[in-house]
């Protein structure tokens, strides 16, 4: 008989080799050039109108691919996917975003340089690079975090990150986006909304890496999602599930490669409704400013997660962006006053290993607990090699924010059900600046039914 953690991640990974396996079937022999539509490729006349001519008629032929050959760089405002149209930038072409207001359309919601709505068989492909432009974008360059433009003058965008998009999927199945580099967005870099049987397949991800709010691959209110062999370095958050208006289930992350200023695998915080059976394996994370993190603070809940054959790397950066180095932070707490607690539940961390600036930060709250968290084979390195300050607790966003602290191996508050099995915890001898060197720090009238096996807490060189 299967082992539970087997047995709780084969229907994820069944899904994985399902959807893969479908990949080639979204091509078609149909071929439309955009330059047999009249563009130029030369970066500085707009080919938006070739450029959607081509995929109308791709779409009104039934389907098929829409070709950006190479040598090119096709400058385009808003490109509108339709059903059945995969666009195909070949290797050596570039489509370029617009970095004017006027390119996008009047809704905030849609700004995107390329967006497909309402679709089926809708994808992207090529070997090429889409190419958001993002330094356009840039008021103040700064080393520690960039200040960025900010279209909010109409009102139909509020607030400091009213910027562009660069790949987005709206209500929309078979969603196919594979071969491509996604690079320099002005804002997220690959969005899908409410979107059904994804499969994203060996796409690299660079955004600037001083620019705030360039997150890599943000899967809003989506479900049946496969992503695997992609690179992702950018700025801020590098996988992030939301749920705003729906809930996200059965998604599968595999085979990719991490580095962020922000958190490499973040739970919300948009957090409104439920995430479940969610699957996160053989992930490679590098320097990041946090490493696994669940912020849950609308209501919503998270069930049957698994974390596992991951190896990262976890560090301080300045402060002003989000992350205190740690290697797994699971918190749930309201953004608000008045709102609601979710719970956190079933979450299992398996064969893990880290080198990290910090500790493991496990937080629940009064009415959210945290239950039945499981790590086994699960190998903690401490040590420090920045210098910017330790003791800080960071629960942005809302709740407590930040809050000094003693930094410990793992600090643990509102939790009922944790267990440790096969777990070392290593203290870099001489490299610990600024710490207590306790390995469990909590609060004994918020925590019960812990359970430790063949657990170890030792120094080394």
């Amino acid at each position: 008989m299967a082992s539970p953690p087997l047995q709780f991640a084969a229907a994820p990974l069944l899904l994985l080799l399902l959807l893969v396996a479908v990949v080639p079937a979204a091509r078609s022999s149909r071929v439309f050039s955009v330059t047999d539509y009249g563009a130029a490729g030369d970066g500085s006349r707009y080919d938006t109108v070739a450029i959607q001519a081509a995929v109308d008629d791709c779409a009104a032929a039934g389907g098929g691919r829409v070709l950006l050959p190479a040598p090119g760089n096709y400058l385009t405002a808003t490109v509108h996917l339709r059903s059945r149209v995969v666009l195909e930038v070949a290797p050596g072409a570039r489509l370029l975003g617009g970095t004017r207001q006027a390119d996008y359309p009047p809704e905030s919601r849609r700004w995107y340089v390329v967006l497909a709505e309402n679709t089926t068989g809708a994808g992207i492909t090529g070997g090429g690079e889409i190419n958001g432009q993002g330094g356009a974008f840039v008021v103040t360059p700064s080393e520690v975090k960039n200040v960025m433009v900010s279209w909010n003058a109409t009102g139909d965008c509020l607030g400091d990150e009213c910027r562009p998009r660069l790949v987005g999927f709206i209500d929309s199945k078979d969603v196919r986006i594979h071969d491509i580099t996604l690079n320099q967005p002005a804002y997220w870099c690959l969005h899908l909304v409410r979107c059904d049987n994804t499969v994203i397949r060996n796409v690299s991800i660079f955004g600037d890496f001083k620019s705030p709010n360039n997150d890599g691959i943000d899967i809003t209110d989506s479900n049946n999602t496969v992503i695997t062999d992609c690179h992702i370095d950018t700025g801020d958050d590098a996988l992030c599930p939301k749920s705003s208006a729906g809930p996200v289930y059965n998604l599968t992350a595999t085979n990719c490669w991490i580095r962020t200023k922000s958190c490499a695998i973040k739970f919300g915080s948009a957090s409104f409704f439920n995430f479940n059976k969610l699957v996160f394996d053989n992930i490679t994370i590098v320097d990041s400013h946090r490493g696994l993190g669940m912020q849950i603070r609308d209501g919503g809940n998270v069930s049957d997660v698994l974390f596992s054959n991951i190896k990262m790397s976890t560090r301080y950066y300045h402060p002003l962006w989000w992350g205190r180095a740690e290697p797994i932070y699971i918190t749930t707490c309201s953004r608000y006053p008045d709102s609601k607690e979710g719970t956190i539940s079933d979450i299992r961390f398996i064969n893990i290993s880290s080198v990290s600036e910090n500790g493991v930060f496990l937080a629940g709250s009064k009415h959210g607990l945290l239950r039945n968290l499981k790590f086994k084979n699960v190998d903690l390195t401490y040590k420090r090699w920045t210098n910017y300050p330790g003791g800080l607790y960071d629960y942005r966003p809302g709740c407590e924010k930040m809050v000094k602290h003693k930094t410990g191996g793992m600090m643990l508050e509102h939790i009922s059900g944790l267990e440790i099995d096969n777990v070392r915890m290593r203290w870099a001898r001489g490299n610990l600046k600024g710490w207590d060197v306790n390995p469990i720090l909590f609060r004994p009238s918020t925590i019960d039914k812990l359970s430790f096996h063949d657990w170890q807490s030792v120094e080394v060189q």
